[in-house]
């Protein structure tokens, strides 16, 4: 029997021709947003590896909700035409483009890891950032200003029209970034959300504003197109967000139309004590998925064939989302099928090259 990792997964009128997952990663090679050569080549090649999904990296719903400067955007109709081409290529390969809808919250207005990844002045092009309460992320940063009810209507407006924008560019997946410590997951964790009022306090105060624009979001995303929410599902810091608070967050997110929780850790607190290793995040896949019975995905220093095919086939996830792993080998996905004994498809561009099934 072919490896489980090569099998199909439908998700509403969507099916991926197998369970590996391009995990959005931040390019930051973008200006005023715009995609372009780059991310056709770099998303193209994940796209021609054998990838069933395409995800790109965080795409942010409004200039202000930028990491970078040099961040990939879609609040505007402009950003559309060269996304189009772009996931007009991924299908073509045969695999499934998704778009990160993101804000980045109190973490915006940096620079780009290669230049130095500090924050970023107004003096320099900088732009004030915003967050549930006014905390900076670190303590020698400026403090955020805390959204009043104006400022989250806009954020939940934002997302709905970025959503309607890729649905216009040819996407046939939306993920929402409520993880890593911006803005969505900024107002889960009780570490950075200090409110009052009805965004903040209790557990269903907190989780308030993910859940409006999640049913934004579905309301302008087609019935037949997969709806995924990207999480922290512990913040790794004690008096934070919890994996307990993550699986009853799946419960509720799962009667809003969410049809996969993609499930990484941390980044919401800057020194946070996290015992990274292989499979270090897999339990909270598949803990969420076996209490709640929503679809989840893994991701987080997997970087093995067999290592990724156990996961699915232990029933600890649904999807395996690589990201550095995809950085070192863009063709991994053909790589694994070869050596788990899975005979897919390769480009045909490519055939000549075909390994020859491996020895039983």
């Amino acid at each position: 029997m072919p490896s489980s990792l090569f099998t199909p997964l439908t998700l509403r009128g969507i099916t991926l021709k197998n369970r590996l997952v391009v995990s959005p990663m931040c390019q930051y090679s973008s200006e005023d947003g715009f995609a372009n050569d780059w991310h056709l080549v770099h998303l193209g090649s994940r796209a021609v590896g054998g990838a069933g999904l395409v995800l790109t990296e965080a795409a942010a719903v409004s200039p202000e909700g930028r990491i970078t400067p040099d961040d990939l955007g879609i609040w505007k109709a402009e950003h559309v035409p060269f996304l189009r081409r772009i996931t007009a290529f991924i299908e073509a390969q045969g695999a499934v483009p998704g778009i990160q809808l993101a804000h980045a919250g109190r973490k915006a207005s940096h620079a780009s890891p290669w230049k130095g990844g500090a924050e970023v002045a107004a003096a320099a092009g900088g732009w004030p950032t915003v967050a549930p309460s006014a905390r900076p992320f670190a303590p020698d940063e400026t403090a955020p200003l805390a959204l009043d009810e104006a400022g989250i209507k806009k954020v939940v407006a934002d997302f709905r029209a970025a959503a309607e924008r890729a649905l216009e560019a040819g996407f046939k997946v939306v993920e929402l970034h409520a993880a890593h410590g911006y803005l969505l997951h900024e107002f889960l964790s009780p570490l950075s959300n200090q409110r009052t009022d009805r965004y903040g306090g209790s557990f269903e105060n907190r989780i308030r504003l993910l859940v409006e624009v999640t049913e934004a979001t579905r309301a302008v995303w087609p019935a037949e197109l997969p709806l995924l929410v990207r999480i922290s599902a512990t913040d790794w810091t004690e008096g934070g967000w919890t994996a307990d608070d993550s699986v009853a967050l799946a419960a509720v997110l799962k009667t809003k139309g969410v049809d996969l929780l993609d499930c990484s850790t941390g980044g919401n607190v800057p020194r946070a004590d996290i015992p990274v290793g292989p499979n270090y995040q897999v339990p909270f896949a598949a803990r969420i998925r076996q209490e709640t019975g929503l679809p989840t995905g893994a991701v987080g220093l997997i970087t093995e064939p067999e290592q990724a095919a156990a996961i699915i086939e232990n029933g600890e996830a649904d999807l395996v989302l690589l990201a550095r792993e995809l950085l070192r080998d863009p063709h991994f996905p053909l790589r694994a099928a070869h050596e788990l004994g899975a005979d897919v498809a390769w480009p045909d561009q490519y055939v000549r090259a075909k390994p020859r099934p491996a020895a039983k």
